[in-house]
């Protein structure tokens, strides 16, 4: 396995990228020596697929994966293959009345990427909605962070954030922005399918244009004395109190 143009490292990151698309590695580096636990397992899994492994030492799986925590394997795989615009429209005409996005706006930390969309997944979000400029790429630091989420939720990369929400509102899903300026809280607010929750970066927010493009606006109350949230709690805080409203409507 040589140097690649895109790694995935982790064990959850890697044991998603076998689930889903196992005939789509090309190569690995897993950590010389003896395996054992998860580690072994995923060799041995690799064995069967008859995928090229390298034994490597630590500081060359480090260099592999960019000085990232690797845990002992490294994989050689395409990236999760992101939609566009005219796709969303298609999931959202296929979930309907039930489509629940995530946007984010300026989220250019590729962990912060990867949480939220570890996030996205255990709220049961259909996608994740980013710009294609001034966002993190999903790249091995986001995958790691992802834990597989990656693999499952949808990343969907628009050329204009406003447009594509612009989008959303003409095929009628409703569009809510966070921000600490926002009068009315989160908790005060009904929020229901089809909904798009826009969150910006943790100290940026969101870009004025975005805001204006929002059919509503809110904020998550805050009782301490930090100003804001990391953007992937923020972003939990927010879909599960939209799963929550869902709950409490049966």
């Amino acid at each position: 396995m040589g140097d690649s143009g895109h790694v995935v490292y982790g064990l959850h990151a890697a044991q998603a990228v076998l689930r889903r698309r196992a005939r789509e590695v090309r190569g690995a580096a897993v950590l010389s020596g003896q395996s054992t636990g998860k580690l072994a397992d995923l060799i041995a899994q690799l064995e069967s697929l008859q995928v090229p492994i390298v034994r490597a030492g630590r500081d060359d799986l480090d260099r592999r994966a960019r000085g990232g925590v690797h845990q002992g394997v490294v994989l050689d795989v395409p990236p999760p293959r992101e939609l566009g615009i005219n796709e969303l429209e298609d999931l959202i005409a296929e979930r309907g009345r039930d489509v629940r996005l995530l946007v984010l706006d300026q989220v250019e930390d590729p962990r912060n990427l990867g949480a939220c969309m570890r996030t996205a997944d255990a709220a049961g979000a259909d996608a994740v909605v980013v710009p294609r400029a001034h966002s993190a790429k999903l790249g091995g630091a986001a995958l790691k962070a992802a834990t597989g989420a990656a693999e499952t939720v949808p990343l969907v990369v628009v050329p204009n954030l406003a447009r594509a929400l612009r989008t959303l509102k003409d095929a009628g899903v409703w569009v809510v922005g966070t921000d600490e300026q926002a009068p009315k809280t989160l908790f005060e607010t009904e929020i229901r399918p089809p909904v798009a929750l826009v969150l910006g970066a943790e100290g940026k927010g969101l870009r004025r244009l975005t805001l204006d493009t929002c059919d509503e606006v809110v904020r998550i109350p805050m009782r301490g004395a930090v100003e804001s949230l990391n953007v992937s709690v923020a972003a939990g805080v927010a879909l599960f109190e939209l799963m929550r409203q869902d709950l409490a409507r049966r």
